[in-house]
């Protein structure tokens, strides 16, 4: 990243866009890309693109495209500035079971180490090494456990009074699965996981790069 550079907040929440985006196209083994195929994948308009990557460095140059070993390397290391990164799960239905057992990772360190829900009978339950814990228990937990991030997969009506708790506990980063717009203070970051933008890239990828 440039020297002296403050990149907006809203490009920085695009920056895990980008990443997903990029790390497709380097196993299709695509090694440049311009911004209107990106526009089209991730339904950005492409003057948008070119702002954001203005603040990147040298990923390319115009006319020739980005490279995409470059916007890998550094999109890669500015997702994972941490050595460790604990995660927490709030909401242990369906999509909550499902991560849990596969405890997904960008890398080897990143893990969801905590799990919460308000349900007696799956309080104390262990899924995919984690023992779920009472949501009464997220304050002490996160304080105790250096948590760093929490997904959020609870049901939309009580998302919003899930975030306050979460906020008040010193939680600083929050990816919502759920489909209500939750509102944080500034200092707080959540990013909102959007089906329909994930299934555009899927049909850009569909159109543009199937045999």
């Amino acid at each position: 990243m440039p020297e002296n550079t403050k990149i907006p907040r809203a490009t920085l929440k695009r920056l895990p866009l980008y990443y997903r985006f990029v790390s497709i196209l380097k196993s299709k083994g695509i090694d440049r890309v311009n911004s209107k195929a990106i526009s089209e994948a991730l339904q950005i308009d492409s003057a948008t693109i070119r702002r954001d990557f203005s603040y990147f460095g040298e990923l390319g140059k115009k006319g020739y495209g980005y490279n995409v070993d470059s916007m890998l390397e550094f999109f890669k290391s500015e997702l994972s500035e941490s050595d460790e990164i604990k995660i927490a799960i709030v909401g242990v239905g369906n999509l909550g079971r499902a991560l849990l057992t596969y405890n997904f990772s960008i890398h080897d360190e990143m893990t969801i180490t905590e799990a919460f829900d308000v349900r007696e009978h799956i309080v104390g339950e262990e899924i995919g090494n984690v023992v779920v814990k009472h949501s009464d228990e997220i304050k002490s937990a996160v304080e105790a456990e250096d948590i760093d991030v929490v997904i959020l997969t609870t049901p939309e009506k009580v998302a919003q009074q899930v975030v306050n708790q979460l906020v008040k506990a010193g939680i600083k980063g929050i990816l919502n699965f759920t489909p209500s717009r939750v509102k944080t203070p500034q200092d707080v970051q959540v990013h909102h996981i959007d089906f329909g933008i994930e299934l555009q890239s899927l049909l850009f990828f569909m159109k543009n790069y199937s045999k």
